[in-house]
């Protein structure tokens, strides 16, 4: 079975990571604030979308009452994002102060629409710490509990090397 991550959060980070890449262009302190936040966007995106959001595509289905053994696939991912909230919280605490010097510097351009951006990005962070990280992590909660499935103990060195991206 191949489960992935729901159409509409693909979309939204589709869609920021091409604002970042439209603000390639930009100069100055609006550039560099830009593009540092695009740096550490990359990295979270990519292990967001590897570990929090394949959980997601089955919620769907979950809800529906529908329960196969081959959705036990997305277990190693619910499992390392629960290891590593942590982790992807101190990412958007980074994101965050890189988002207020981006906030900074497009109030100072007077640039509003990279205001606008900022914000919609610290919501989008807000939304993720609120909804969508603890929904994945029940998700695999669910599944190891009705599947029959015992936790799988982590070992450290592939927890970092999983976290290092």
């Amino acid at each position: 079975m191949r489960i992935e991550m729901p159409k509409s959060l693909r979309l939204e980070h589709d869609e920021l990571k091409q604002c970042l890449a439209a603000a390639q262009g930009e100069h100055g302190e609006l550039g560099r604030a830009l593009r540092r936040v695009g740096r550490l966007l990359e990295t979270h995106f990519r292990r967001e979308e590897a570990f929090a959001m394949p959980p997601l595509g089955l919620l769907a289905r979950l809800a529906r009452g529908e329960l196969e053994p081959a959705m036990a696939e997305v277990l190693p991912q619910a499992e390392w994002l629960k290891a590593n909230l942590d982790t992807l919280h101190a990412e958007h605490q980074g994101i965050a102060a890189a988002l207020e010097r981006l906030l900074a510097a497009a109030q100072a351009a007077g640039r509003s629409e990279w205001v606008e951006f900022a914000e919609r990005l610290m919501n989008h962070a807000r939304m993720e710490e609120e909804l969508t990280y603890p929904a994945a992590v029940l998700v695999g909660e669910y599944l190891r509990l009705r599947l029959g499935h015992r936790k799988t103990a982590f070992d450290p060195h592939q927890k970092k090397t999983l976290a290092a991206g």
